[in-house]
């Protein structure tokens, strides 16, 4: 096949995040496996404009806040000179719209939408453009069949008027090669939780720092480690101070994957309580060091942990809920061991080799059906 791709980022990018990984991860595996593929991405300030990154031909146009505008040249430019298969639009941030521009068959790639969301994240301005743009999307792209990562996003576009016929969910990977426990490095003495992510209000990294405190009130010995950056971390630490948290919050800032990986393997749980996921792949990596999740029970964070299987889910928001359960592990070793064993079994299902297959038999499908 050759393939045109369109995405905000590369996982080159400064901003790049989970979504950059599933798709490098799963169109990297095309790439070498002898598909040609043309990414469309942003820059940044000092990047090249073209690259080759795991067997894709990288073009970079725009930046941050222009990529929107200068993305459609580009593809309209690639469209030009070059007989694609198929072309697949990543919808991660605003959608660009893109089915318009070309009569080839089309795929849309939805990690997950924000809809309303996105008002807990942007100021007023920024997330109604946000929700306005999502809007349009089951008449925009009413040509397109899509590739959902979760069954939580498959609902959310029914829902939206996408029909349900034209939507295939495939799970993400996980490389569970690399994320692996390690009898070798036993957890923290002491009961540690982890985020890893990035710092972002809609995360919800405030309601673990809540959660923390009221369990601390139990268990002083409970600390929260939370990896990762975001322009949210300044507000996080003031609240981490105002709650009386002093040494029992580190903020690591961002970490390299190695050192990810022993972070994983030490917590006792990853916490994670967004409101919404695509899926939620932290957990997963987790899973696969043998760590069990406490998770807030919304659309995909509920798929990618199993309650009282791989973790525990809990009422979005809840603090005391979350922090129960936290004190709860604290208290059972042996339930975390249990939990531990179940995710990696769990984790083991998964894999990018699975993921990209999947994905290369629906774009034969959409090739066959001409979009």
């Amino acid at each position: 096949m050759r393939i045109l791709l369109v995405n905000w980022n590369d996982r080159e990018n400064p901003h790049a995040g989970g979504a950059e990984t599933h798709l490098h991860e799963i169109f990297g595996r095309l790439a070498r496996g002898g598909h040609a593929i043309d990414l469309v991405v942003s820059g940044w300030p000092g990047a090249p404009r073209q690259a080759e990154l795991d067997g894709l031909r990288v073009h970079r146009s725009g930046g941050r806040y222009t990529f929107a505008l200068r993305a459609r040249g580009v593809v309209r430019r690639l469209l030009r000179t070059n007989r694609y298969d198929v072309v697949v639009e990543d919808i991660n941030k605003l959608p660009l719209f893109l089915p318009g521009l070309t009569d080839r068959p089309f795929c849309a790639l939805v990690p997950h939408l924000f809809g309303a969301t996105a008002f807990r994240e942007a100021s007023w301005p920024i997330a109604g453009v946000v929700w306005a743009a999502e809007r349009p999307i089951p008449w925009a792209y009413r040509r397109a069949w899509f590739h959902a990562i979760s069954e939580s996003t498959r609902d959310d576009l029914v829902r939206r008027g996408v029909p349900r016929e034209r939507i295939e969910v495939i799970y993400p990977g996980v490389d569970a090669s690399w994320y692996t426990p390690d009898p070798a490095a036993p957890r923290a003495p002491e009961p540690t939780f982890l985020y890893v992510g990035r710092l972002k209000r809609y995360k919800g990294v405030e309601i673990a720092l809540r959660a923390l405190a009221v369990a601390r009130q139990a268990r002083p010995d409970l600390v929260l480690e939370i990896a990762g950056g975001g322009d949210d971390r300044e507000r996080l630490e003031r609240l981490a101070r105002t709650l009386g948290l002093g040494e029992g919050v580190r903020f690591l800032g961002f970490v390299s994957e190695t050192d990810k990986r022993r972070l994983l393997r030490r917590a006792w749980a990853v916490v994670l309580a967004s409101p919404k996921e695509g899926w939620g792949i932290s957990n997963v990596e987790a899973a696969a060091c043998g760590t069990p999740a406490l998770a807030s029970d919304s659309p995909g964070l509920r798929e990618s942990v199993r309650h009282a299987e791989t973790g525990f889910l809990v009422p979005h928001g809840d603090a005391r809920a979350l922090a129960e359960r936290m004190v709860a592990l604290a208290a059972d070793p042996g339930l975390v061991v249990r939990l531990g064993r179940g995710a990696r079994t769990f984790a083991e299902q998964l894999s990018w080799e699975r993921a990209a297959r999947a994905t290369e038999a629906h774009l034969q499908r959409v090739i066959a059906q001409g979009g």
